[in-house]
Formats: C-alpha cells, sequence, structure tokens
C-alpha cells in the first residue's frame, strides 16, 4: 500500500463520520490514526459508572444511520460504543482505521505540497491533507492542590477510571461537579460508605427526561419514517433552547425557573439547597440533565463542601477542615482551548500552531486556519454547543471538508489555504456576536473561556446557522496553492 492521500487523527463521532463521507464520495486512499487500541474517543474513554449522553440518542447520532433501537432516551455509554463499532462497519471504515498510532508531529513540506505526519512509535507519513478529529474533550484536566501526589489511596480522574480500585465500602472524595461528576456522583453514593463531593461552583441542573424505551416503542420506531420525525422533533425542541444562548441572556429566565423549580422539589433543606443554587446567570456554564443528582446529596451518607481544598493528605483532604478519604475521584474536567495548541503542528514557511494561536485560537468556521493548507480541524476553536448534539455539527464540518476537496479537484490546484483577511473578517463577527451573550455576560468562568476571558469553544447562534453557512465553500476565501 502506497502513502495514503488522506490522514485523519482520531476515531470518535468525528473520525467515523469524516470517513465514511471520504468513501461516500469516492475517496478512498486514507487513514485513521487512533491513539488507543479500540475506536469510539470519549466513548471509549469514559467508563465511569453511570456515563451516558445528556442528549437524546435519537439525535446523538448520524442523521444518515438512525438507531431505532436506542434502549433509552438518554443510552449508557456502552451503547454508544456500540453504535460507532457498528457504523464503521458496516460503511466498510474499520479497515482503514491504524490502532496504536498517537500523532505527535505535523510539519507541512511547502516544496511538495503535503504533510508529513509522525506517529510515537517514529513512522511517518506523507498525506496530501490531513483532518483532525480528535475532539475537545479528550485530555484530562488536574487541579493544582498542594499535596495532591501524596495522597495514599487509590486517587483518578473519571476519564481514567480505574475499576481495579473496589470503592465499596469506602469513604470516597470527590473533587468537581460538572457533567461526568453529577453521573457517577450517584453511582458511588449506591456502594461507598460515605461520599464526600468538593464543589466549586454550583451547577445549573434540569430535570433529565429519561425513559425506557419498551420492545413495542422500539418497533414503532423501525417503521418507515417514525425513527426520522422523532428526531426532527428532538431537533427542534433543543433547537429552541438556543434562543436564550444565541439571542439576549435575558431570555434565560425561563431556563432559570425550571432549575429552581427542579432544585426546590429535590432539595427539601434550606441550607443545602442554598449551597447548591448558583451565583451566576445560567447557561455561562453547561446547563446539566440530572435527575438523581440532587437527591444523592440529600443521603446521610454524602457530604457537601464548599469551602475550597488547601490541601490533599496522605489519607485526608483540608478544606475548611480535615475530611478523611480513603480515595479520590476526580470529576475536574477537560483541557479544552488549549488541546490543539500544545500539539507540535507546522504549516507554511515554518509557522507553528502555537505562533499562529499566539492571540488565541481561531480558525475560519471552526474548520480551516490560515497558514496551514489542506489541514481541516472537525470540532474546531468555536464549534462547541451548549444546547444541542455536536453531531449535527459534526456532519456539517464533514460536508464542508469533502467541498473543500471538490474544490481542488476542480482546479486541479495542489492545496488550499485560508486567506487571513477571510478568517480574520470571520473571528471578528464572531467575537461581535459572542461578547455580549450569556457565556461572557453571565459573570462566571468555565471552560469554554480561555485564560483572557475569550470564548473559543462555543458557537453563538443556531446549528441550522452554521448548517446554512458551511453548505459551500466561497473559493475567494481560499488561496489556491498549485
Amino acid at each position: 500500500m502506497g502513502e495514503p492521500g488522506i490522514v485523519i487523527i482520531g476515531s470518535g463521532f468525528a473520525g467515523i463520520c469524516m470517513a465514511i463521507k471520504l468513501k461516500q464520495a469516492g475517496h478512498h486512499d486514507f487513514v485513521i490514526l487512533e491513539k488507543a487500541a479500540e475506536l469510539g474517543g470519549t466513548w471509549r474513554d469514559n467508563t465511569y459508572p453511570g456515563c451516558a449522553c445528556d442528549v437524546p440518542s435519537h439525535m446523538y447520532s448520524y442523521s444518515f444511520e438512525l438507531n431505532p433501537g436506542w434502549s433509552r432516551m438518554f443510552s449508557p455509554q456502552e451503547e454508544i460504543q456500540d453504535y460507532l463499532r457498528r457504523c464503521a462497519a458496516k460503511y466498510g471504515v474499520t479497515p482503514h482505521i491504524r490502532y496504536g498510532k498517537n500523532v505527535v508531529s505535523m510539519e507541512y513540506d511547502d516544496a511538495d505540497r503535503s504533510w508529513t505526519v509522525t506517529t510515537e512509535d517514529g513512522g511517518t507519513l506523507r498525506p496530501k491533507a490531513v483532518i483532525s478529529a480528535i475532539g475537545a474533550l479528550h485530555i484530562p484536566k488536574f487541579p493544582e492542590i498542594v499535596g495532591r501526589e501524596t495522597f495514599a489511596g487509590p486517587a483518578f480522574h473519571s476519564a481514567e477510571w480505574d475499576h481495579a480500585a473496589d470503592l465499596t465500602g469506602k469513604r470516597v472524595a470527590v473533587i468537581g461537579t460538572g457533567a461526568s461528576a453529577v453521573q457517577f456522583v450517584p453511582q458511588l453514593a449506591r456502594t461507598a460508605r460515605h461520599v464526600t463531593v468538593f464543589q466549586r461552583t454550583a451547577p445549573w441542573l434540569h430535570p433529565k427526561p429519561d425513559l425506557a424505551f419498551s420492545p413495542a416503542a422500539r418497533r414503532l420506531l423501525r417503521l418507515p419514517g417514525a425513527a426520522r420525525a422523532l428526531r426532527a422533533g428532538i431537533y427542534w425542541a433543543l433547537e429552541t433552547r438556543a434562543l436564550g444562548f444565541a439571542v439576549h441572556p435575558r431570555l434565560m429566565k425561563a431556563h432559570e425557573r425550571l432549575a429552581l423549580r427542579h432544585l426546590r422539589a429535590q432539595v427539601p433543606d434550606p441550607e443545602l439547597r442554598r449551597a447548591l443554587t448558583p451565583d451566576y446567570l445560567i447557561g455561562c456554564k453547561r446547563i446539566i440533565v440530572s435527575s438523581d443528582y440532587y437527591p444523592a446529596l440529600t443521603r446521610p451518607d454524602v457530604t457537601l463542601v464548599t469551602d475550597p481544598i488547601t490541601e490533599i493528605r496522605e489519607h485526608s483532604l483540608v478544606a475548611g477542615q480535615e475530611h478523611e478519604a480513603d480515595a479520590i475521584v476526580y470529576g475536574t474536567g477537560f483541557r479544552v482551548t488549549d488541546a490543539l495548541a500544545a500539539r507540535h503542528i507546522v504549516g507554511r514557511n515554518g509557522l507553528k500552531l502555537q505562533d499562529a494561536w499566539r492571540d488565541g485560537i481561531e480558525a475560519y468556521y471552526g474548520i480551516a486556519t490560515s497558514g496551514f493548507p489542506n489541514l481541516f480541524f472537525l470540532l474546531g476553536p468555536n464549534t462547541g454547543l451548549g444546547h444541542t448534539s455536536v453531531v449535527f455539527m459534526i456532519e456539517s464540518q464533514v460536508r464542508y471538508v469533502i467541498e473543500c476537496l471538490r474544490l481542488l479537484s476542480r482546479t486541479q490546484a495542489r492545496a488550499v489555504d485560508v486567506r487571513p483577511r477571510a478568517q480574520r473578517a470571520f473571528n471578528e463577527r464572531l467575537r461581535a456576536r459572542l461578547d455580549p451573550l450569556v457565556w461572557n455576560a453571565g459573570g462566571c468562568s468555565s471552560w469554554y473561556l480561555d485564560e483572557q476571558g475569550v470564548n473559543r469553544t462555543i458557537w453563538p447562534g443556531f446549528t441550522f446557522e452554521y448548517w446554512a453557512r458551511t453548505r459551500k465553500v466561497r473559493p475567494g476565501a481560499y488561496e489556491l496553492i498549485y
């Protein structure tokens, strides 16, 4: 086999989708480089108790491969992983995957108009195009706390769950109250001797309208058009949530009332309720859906601590007072805004990605960055969502990349590079739209923002807007390199 024309990095939702659509467009000379021994991305890595999707399953799937057989409205991790395996096998993608290939370097050759992709094992490939499908939620983030390395018991991040550590009957300290912690805390509470939850910032919670699909319901969804109709209904219901995000923060009041009603209904103790009431505008951080987290915190064997952790000792954590613990689980999220910038990527004329992004990460529609020809990002800067499924965004981006490849084919150019002025104009419009919205005006800090407090993560509008704007490639926005 000769050199592949295209390299995809990562085999999660984005990488598998890209591969499927490449094949359907007639591109078969590609490989997927996957650092792990199995596909699935975040749904392979996150195996913590209670791990499930927080977007309705019929929307968190490919539009071209609906699954009427989901067991629940919000499917568990194992089902989503199985779904991705089935998609890869059905569409002939599996033979294109090379496992155990962690990409450590990408360098553009100005003379040859190609990339040199180097993997950790020393292997190299020289494709004409590279598609980064590594996603955002894959590099665990740990807090900087004095003494963290001195803890004597099991201590691990939720995305690297240590299944060999038996936490039954143990005193477990949970640091963080984000989307993952809200899912695994209720599970831990059922078997641990005591769970102590250390909360830095209270999350806003909406009730989770989860339900099991009966065999009869699944049979019904297999009727022609039934699953498509359900998906369409879910899509538009979720899009209405974007009104407060994309139009004006005051429209978030309805979401706030729902969250406060949920809190009052599930937490009768006024003191605990006060500790769980956020002091920032809803939507400023990700709104979490759960109907079992608050009840878990009301258990006598679960304690909520809101004092900051000042030290971790061999068998305890100090936050206001000393809290003994046999194990620590970090639910402290991921490195998002700097996940790509940390990589060794060198573009035209020796331009390093870190230098291109010295003032903050940015790309043209989150897909292309000036100075890096034929390098495309899936789920790149400002294409994340707070209200619906990112799989919809992935499909829009994949279609756009295919259009870029078609532009190359039509013009016989060797590479395309987005023009600096096009990228600058796009990001100026993006900033002007983002700055007055809830993520910047809501009074909180979140993983959506970089160190300068600039939102480099979220798309500030409706997903159908993004779909419409990325349907066609504007040739004038790109320099064609022959």
